[in-house]
């Protein structure tokens, strides 16, 4: 995956790799209108905030600015809408999720050097705040606003039962490429409910270039490729799964699936 976009992943900021991830599963993305309104956000963010006084007014001044001003918020209304992950669409709409919105606030904290970034939440991202000699703050990008513990305890809670609890882990900075990995089974869970299965496969193939042989991405291939009539390439892909992993609870369904494309004509690629 590194090396598909023709450059390197780990030397991008967040919304860099995000726009290249978008731009590699939809090229009609307009990526130089993003790089320069990106770089307009960027130039107003920075003459706004050259009248505070310190780094923490200067913060509180950034938030107001793109959460109020700028009027980017969280679609609460189609949260799991695929374009929301795609940084054009949040630019143009302002509503997003949070790692699109997240990713934007982040790039601007850059550029105007602000002691802002990402942490390993296992939930969604959220944004970690570090002032010299004081306690660490969280701030959820869907809204921004700052969050304690207790409701990023409440939200591992509902993730993953009721004895999950913050670990150490959770709270240190994670790398964008793990993010823009997170970011790509978003987009192709979206993808796949919206039957948008050309871009699924895409998204898909990438995963593959991040994980090679990874039977559940590649499970995951073979029911789009069955999505699309490939009948062949989707039973070679769940025969896969189904003697890698014999005892997932997956593999019943699986199997079903692998019995219909057996009844089903072979689909010749061209």
């Amino acid at each position: 995956m590194l090396q598909l976009f023709g450059e390197n992943l780990e030397s991008l900021s967040l919304v860099e790799g995000a726009l290249a991830l978008n731009v590699a599963i939809n090229p009609s993305i307009q990526k130089q209108w993003v790089d320069t309104k990106l770089q307009e956000m960027c130039v107003e963010a920075e003459q706004v905030l050259a009248h505070e006084l310190n780094d923490e007014q200067r913060l509180e001044r950034l938030l107001q600015l793109f959460y109020v001003e700028w009027g980017y918020q969280g679609d609460i209304y189609t949260y799991f809408n695929s374009e929301n992950a795609f940084i054009d669409h949040v630019i143009d709409t302002k509503k997003g999720i949070p790692v699109t919105l997240g990713a934007l606030f982040l790039y601007l904290c850059n550029y105007v050097n602000l002691p802002v970034s990402a942490i390993n939440f296992p939930t969604q991202l959220v944004l970690r705040v570090d002032w010299p000699n004081q306690e660490t703050r969280y701030i959820n990008p869907f809204d921004g606003q700052y969050i304690g513990e207790h409701l990023m305890t409440a939200w591992l809670i509902g993730y993953g039962g009721p004895l999950a609890k913050i670990l150490p882990v959770h709270l240190e900075s994670i790398d964008n490429v793990t993010l823009i990995g997170r970011l790509l089974a978003v987009i192709k869970t979206a993808c796949i409910r919206e039957k948008k299965f050309a871009f699924a496969l895409t998204c898909s193939d990438l995963a593959l270039t991040m994980v090679p042989d990874d039977p559940f991405e590649i499970r995951d291939r073979g029911l789009i490729y069955q999505q699309l009539h490939c009948n062949e390439v989707a039973k070679s892909d769940l025969e896969y799964f189904i003697e890698q992993c014999p005892n997932d609870p997956s593999v019943l369904l699986v199997k079903e699936q692998v019995q219909l494309l057996l009844q089903q004509h072979p689909t010749v690629l061209h």
